[in-house]
């Protein structure tokens, strides 16, 4: 049977062909819907969402352990989260098959930087697989498993957003029945400690030489012979490549890029006269290929950033750009993204942004749109769960100086438990006066409202042990913690007022769900059965058009109403009640049985 995929749907699939037992990951784009399709399609997989990449791999490592086939997948600043046991793992080996999918995001849709993982390949001394297509996730994967119970060595398969979320065709296959081994103890293999681990090194040397071997042989890695100019490439830079060049050139494809093919490479440069090499990032192959003496054409001629899309080639390597329709950029207004109508984080960003003398540290979320206008509620951002951690470092360095300015760290719920958790220890244990704002809309949202471990639901959407915030706050130690509606802008006010009023550390939690997130019992009992259900209207007579409601950022709100006076789109009015608590004449009504 054939059907089309997108690459994170064909990776659920491998995984199911491959007979894999265990998965677990963190959503993250481009990777999210890879746990997402296994949950839903394939119930033979044990599959869960871990609080982070770190846990996910260690659950996935020690079912491996076990002798169970298994996944973790996140995307690639996870990768950075989960290195530690990557790179020990690396040195113990597996029992039960084990691949690691990274999803690695050039151009940075939605990420906060480029890196290229592949490195963590080579460095971590693991094989390394790069599909180009939907069908070669599955056919990938399925091979992975194989080489990683052959080899003793857990996989990483590297795919990018254009394979994660294009669509080909696939052929699908039977699933393998890949039992669960016996456990056997084996201390000299598994226990990680200097002794133990040195002797396991000679090991992980003595595999890579055997994977470079396999290298040379696998068809993964092919000459498809054509025209006199050479194209290295892997992934999905292959098809880039082809879409711009045809068969004018000679393709060295390249499917397993850790260890990499040196006889291969020096049998393609037999055949070609000149060789381009095009990669996304960094010059991970054009490294490869110059340190063994052959010339190449690569960066900086060819761009080591963004996407090495068809129309990037043709004007870095032909100084070509196709005929486009012309139009004047002036016209095109600029369209940045918002807060939804009805989102919790809004009346929180309002008061917030009110406050003088304030450092904000924000995270990675929704609510990173925090710094944008009308707000600019947030200063910085480091990288995911860093918000409490790199305010309290911001907070003690400008006490160190002197000044009286105060850090308000800002992170979500998923956030938290990710690893804000342990930034909020840093703060409680060393007594800094950072005030930690969790912003708890009740699920994942940026990532498209995954369950985590304080919605009460597991990865199959299934009841499962729900962990309160607020009484891990207090466990902590925390004293002053507030719980707080963030659409109650007096409350906010209220809350924000205290905090700032002690010279100590102060947690408040802002708890109303995300608009666009499926509701549940829990949430209508917890919030009411009118949820989201009402609506507001502009009295035009009372409306004085003096755009203090337009300040909310809401995108239902716009100055279109009768003598350009304030009005409410009733299609995207939840009725969170914001712009009305903000309009000074009190001109925004509740429109009555709407």
């Amino acid at each position: 049977m054939k059907t089309l995929m997108t690459g994170d749907e064909a990776i659920a699939r491998g995984a199911y062909e491959a007979g894999v037992a265990f998965a677990s990951a963190y959503p993250g784009t481009p990777s999210t819907e890879i746990l997402e399709n296994i949950a839903e399609h394939y119930r033979e997989i044990l599959s869960e969402w871990a609080p982070n990449e770190k846990v996910a791999l260690e659950a996935a490592a020690g079912a491996s352990i076990a002798g169970a086939r298994s996944i973790a997948a996140m995307k690639h600043v996870g990768v950075n989260v989960a290195a530690d046991p990557l790179f020990t793992f690396s040195y113990t080996g597996v029992r039960g098959g084990l691949v690691l999918i990274t999803g690695d995001e050039p151009g940075m849709h939605s990420s906060q930087n480029e890196q290229d993982n592949r490195w963590y390949a080579l460095s971590a001394k693991v094989p390394l697989f790069e599909p180009s297509d939907s069908q070669e996730c599955i056919d990938m994967l399925r091979a992975a498993y194989d080489l990683s119970e052959e080899y003793d060595a857990p996989v990483l398969m590297r795919i990018t957003t254009r394979i994660a979320h294009s669509k080909s065709i696939v052929k699908l296959g039977e699933r393998f029945n890949a039992p669960i081994k016996d456990y056997v103890k084996e201390t000299q293999k598994y226990v990680s400690v200097p002794a133990i681990a040195r002797a396991r090194r000679k090991v992980v040397e003595d595999r890579m030489n055997r994977l470079k071997e396999y290298s040379e042989k696998t068809p993964l890695n092919c000459i498809e012979k054509g025209g006199k100019i050479g194209i290295v490439a892997s992934g999905m830079s292959y098809n880039f490549a082809r879409e711009v060049f045809g068969d004018e050139a000679t393709y060295l494809k390249l499917g397993f890029t850790n260890p990499l093919p040196d006889r291969l490479l020096a049998e393609f440069y037999g055949l070609v006269d000149r060789v381009y090499v095009i990669e996304e990032n960094d010059p991970f192959l054009q490294r490869w290929i110059e340190s063994l003496g052959y010339k190449c054409v690569g960066k900086p001629v060819i761009p080591p950033y963004d996407e090495m899309t068809p129309d990037v080639l043709r004007k870095a390597i032909r100084g070509e750009e196709l005929d486009i329709v012309q139009y004047d950029a002036s016209l095109v207004v600029p369209r940045p993204p918002v807060l939804c109508a009805g989102c919790p984080h809004r009346g929180f960003f309002f008061e917030l942004a009110k406050r003088k003398n304030t450092v904000v540290a924000g995270d990675i979320g929704c609510y990173s749109l925090g710094f944008a206008e009308p707000f600019n509620g947030i200063d910085y951002i480091v990288c995911m769960g860093a918000a409490f951690s790199s305010g309290h470092g911001t907070q003690q360095a400008l006490v160190k100086a002197g000044k009286d300015t105060r850090v308000v760290g800002v992170m979500g719920d998923s956030t938290f438990f990710h690893t804000g958790i342990n930034g909020l220890i840093e703060v409680l244990y060393n007594g800094s006066k950072t005030i930690c704002v969790i912003l708890d809309n009740r699920t994942t949202g940026m990532t498209g409202h995954q369950e985590h471990p304080g919605t009460g639901l597991d990865a199959r959407h299934e009841q499962t042990t729900e962990i309160d915030i607020e009484t891990v706050v207090k466990a902590l130690g925390a004293k002053n913690v507030a719980v707080v509606n963030p659409n109650d802008i007096k409350a906010v006010r209220a809350a924000l007022d205290a905090a700032y009023a002690k010279d100590e550390p102060s947690v408040i939690i802002t708890r109303w769900p995300c608009v666009l997130k499926h509701m549940n019992e829990g949430d209508y009992n917890e919030f009411g059965d009118d949820l989201f259900k009402k609506k507001y209207f502009v009295n035009e007579e009372t409306c004085i058009a003096c755009k203090q409601c337009i300040k909310s950022g809401c995108p239902a709100l716009s100055m279109t109403g009768a003598g350009g006076k304030s009005n409410i789109n009733p299609l995207d009015c939840v009725g969170c009640s914001v712009c009305a608590q903000i309009c000074p004449k009190d001109a925004i009504e509740i429109a009555e049985g709407k």
